[in-house]
């Protein structure tokens, strides 16, 4: 009913409260801010590469188990994501400098064993094409080289891979714990080495100063490729 005569009036009853177009403009950029999170978070979701669940993920390890199930394209595509996500401020032209093409990957999905250093000698000799035990005639001028993100597991990989070291060639340790530069520099000079195993930081102080890579393909052309462990 109203208080008016025709019954199009005020309503006898008023609501309780008003809404202050403060208020309104409030509540409606809480739910805008509310529906771009919903929007970010789905489009994260979906970034996510499809073989990956949360069973992958071991945290005890600090290891994502999914990626050994990745073939050259998803996997090119998953370092691109990271790289995105751990480093956002870069550029559009600085991201692609970074982008590891997919012909640098080989596709190793098809180990069915553990990837762990007891089987990464055959491991290595089942995706190699070569003799991992021949070296190059040249002195420091090794034909694999094995990326660890700290000395101490560059140390543990020398000792996994030293069945294939002979008189004529050595797995050769080149990362900085307790060896300097100058002496990495000189021990590359000095021997013949099938297996170089290393720290980025290193093998790029070695490639930038030493030079004893001259003769290694850059990893973008077919003849160098990427294994995953």
């Amino acid at each position: 009913m109203s208080d008016s005569e025709d019954g199009a009036g005020v309503p006898l009853i008023e609501p309780s409260f008003s809404r202050s177009p403060s208020a309104e403009a409030g509540g409606k950029r809480k739910r805008e801010d509310d529906s771009k999170q919903s929007k970010r978070a789905k489009r994260r979701k979906n970034k996510k590469p499809k073989n990956i669940d949360d069973q992958d993920l071991n945290e005890e390890l600090g290891l994502n188990l999914g990626i050994a199930r990745m073939d050259s394209q998803l996997l090119a595509d998953y370092m691109a994501q990271r790289t995105k996500r751990f480093e956002p401020d870069l550029s559009t032209v600085e991201l692609e400098d970074r982008y590891v093409p997919v012909k640098a990957i080989l596709d190793t999905s098809s180990w069915d064993q553990q990837r762990d250093l007891e089987h990464l000698p055959a491991f290595l000799e089942n995706f190699s094409k070569r003799d991992l035990r021949k070296t190059s005639e040249e002195n420091g001028q090794p034909h694999t080289l094995v990326i660890a993100m700290a000395g101490l597991r560059a140390a543990d990989m020398v000792r996994s891979l030293r069945k294939f070291e002979d008189k004529n060639n050595k797995v050769t340790k080149l990362f900085a714990k307790h060896i300097k530069l100058q002496e990495a520099i000189e021990t590359c000079k000095k021997i013949k080495m099938n297996i170089g195993v290393g720290t980025p930081k290193r093998i790029i102080d070695l490639l930038d100063n030493g030079k004893p890579f001259a003769q290694i393909s850059p990893p973008t052309t077919s003849k160098n490729k990427i294994l995953h462990e």
